[in-house]
């Protein structure tokens, strides 16, 4: 009966320890607190400084295509212009017969020039001159003015007179014998008949426009200007 008893006792001895034990604590679960995520406020202020450097850029770009037109439609223009070979006789040297000052008719450039053969004997060059100068008034500085007299032995002195006298402010000149040859080539001889009033315009290219002739009306001169302007 003992070793009965001994086990009594050895299964007595661990109740009793299993009773005074502490209970278990259970394991704790460390909740960790997240913050929200504020999402961000725009302000007008930024919104503002944000979007200048893009209006910013928009400007210069509008700039510089701006500029890049331009550049491109005057090379355009110049190249227009290159094709437009002038002929030789428009680098002719001619004198002023007011300021004794050597020039061409291709000094020109960029004008148009209204081209008036003539002689101071002439009546009807004379109507024809007076036409002229009315339409010279109404006129705008990029429009010049010619009148080459036809007369082979015309002095300078002659013709600033002729022009003084009848009032006239246009450019008059002796026309050279090798520039009344190459009108004459290119135009035709009428070119050397003073009472037929011939006459042509120098267009701002370079090219010129057909001989005309006949008295012209003060507006009538404003018109073939205006068409040869283009």
């Amino acid at each position: 009966m003992q070793p009965i008893q001994y086990l009594a006792s050895l299964l007595l001895g661990v109740c009793l320890l299993s009773a005074c034990a502490p209970p278990a604590t259970p394991a704790t679960t460390t909740m960790t607190d997240e913050t929200p995520l504020t999402p961000a406020v725009t302000t007008p202020e930024a919104a503002a400084a944000s979007e200048a450097p893009m209006m910013t850029s928009a400007a210069i770009t509008d700039s510089t295509v701006a500029a890049e037109n331009a550049d491109m439609a005057d090379a355009q223009q110049s190249e227009q212009d290159a094709t437009v070979t002038r002929p030789a006789w428009q680098q002719i040297a001619l004198i002023d017969a007011r300021s004794g000052s050597t020039f061409t008719l291709a000094d020109f450039v960029g004008k148009t020039v209204f081209v008036e053969p003539f002689a101071t004997w002439c009546s009807n060059c004379r109507q024809q001159l007076d036409n002229v100068q009315a339409a010279k008034a109404a006129l705008g500085e990029d429009v010049v003015f010619v009148a080459l007299s036809v007369e082979p032995n015309i002095g300078v002195d002659a013709l600033a007179r002729y022009a003084d006298d009848a009032g006239f402010d246009l450019t008059f000149a002796a026309m050279p014998p090798e520039l009344l040859q190459a009108l004459a080539a290119q135009f035709g001889q009428t070119i050397a008949n003073p009472p037929a009033t011939p006459h042509f315009l120098i267009r701002p290219d370079g090219s010129t426009t057909d001989l005309a002739t006949g008295i012209k009306s003060p507006e009538a001169i404003k018109a073939q200007i205006e068409a040869a302007r283009g």
